[in-house]
């Protein structure tokens, strides 16, 4: 009888109602940062399964398209995330400002290509950057918040056990136990934002890396008339046997 006493006087339920302001402030902040940090691990886990999914199948349509409005709106449709749809866009309407009358039309068209093209590349990595801010926050921040509660639950506890005037091992060792629990969520809620931190910086250097060599084919065949790693088998780029000309930009 005495045990069972014990161990309901013990718990997370007794630590939440022993707990004071401070404690319940820190534990609902917790919760806070683990909800959010949640919410854009798995929005964004599911989207970058979707762009990656998709992104390989939608350039290997793009380059087998009969013209560049074509490829355009073949990529427009198959690119689930729009993040290589847009560059190609840009890259067209830019090569249309030479045509006109504009301040653009009097820059060099390798210039104003290449321009274009890192803006909107820097403009897709701010977009895919979106979140991580938070969750690095998160990640470096849970534990230390957790610390905080934990000590401050210590030292609620051993005011207590001071007010009382009795020192027993049951009467230090529940409240300290209890006030662990606190460092252990700050861990809970750090560990999975620190792992899908990582794993979001990696895919959104491989998406970069791609987008940045998909920028340097398009300079490529609107300047020149074939991609870099020129090739068999893509009707956008021409043939070796033709000498180089820009590809025409319908209006």
């Amino acid at each position: 009888m005495k045990d069972d006493a014990v161990r309901e006087s013990l718990g997370l339920m007794h630590f939440w109602q022993a707990g004071d302001a401070v404690t319940h402030s820190v534990a609902w902040l917790l919760l806070a940062l683990s909800v959010a940090s949640w919410y854009f691990i798995l929005s964004k886990g599911w989207a970058a399964w979707r762009m990656r999914r998709g992104a390989r199948e939608a350039l290997n349509r793009f380059w087998t398209a009969r013209s560049l409005d074509e490829a355009i709106s073949t990529l427009q449709r198959d690119d689930p995330e729009q993040v290589f749809a847009p560059l190609a866009e840009r890259a067209r309407l830019a090569a249309r400002m030479q045509a006109d009358t504009s301040l653009a039309a009097s820059v060099d068209r390798t210039e104003l290509l290449t321009r274009v093209l890192r803006q909107e590349i820097s403009r897709t990595g701010a977009q895919l950057e979106s979140g991580l801010t938070l969750l690095a926050s998160v990640g470096s921040t849970a534990p230390f918040i957790g610390l905080f509660g934990t000590v401050w639950g210590i030292y609620h506890a051993l005011l207590q056990i001071a007010s009382s005037g009795q020192v027993m091992i049951d009467q230090v060792a529940g409240p300290v136990g209890e006030a662990l629990v606190m460092t252990a969520a700050g861990l809970a809620v750090a560990i999975p934002a620190v792992l899908a931190y990582n794993a979001f910086t990696r895919i959104n250097r491989v998406t970069l890396a791609e987008l940045d060599g998909f920028a340097h084919d398009l300079l490529a065949l609107l300047t020149t008339g074939r991609r870099l790693d020129s090739g068999s088998g893509d009707a956008l780029r021409s043939t070796l046997d033709e000498p180089p000309r820009p590809v025409q930009v319908g209006h």
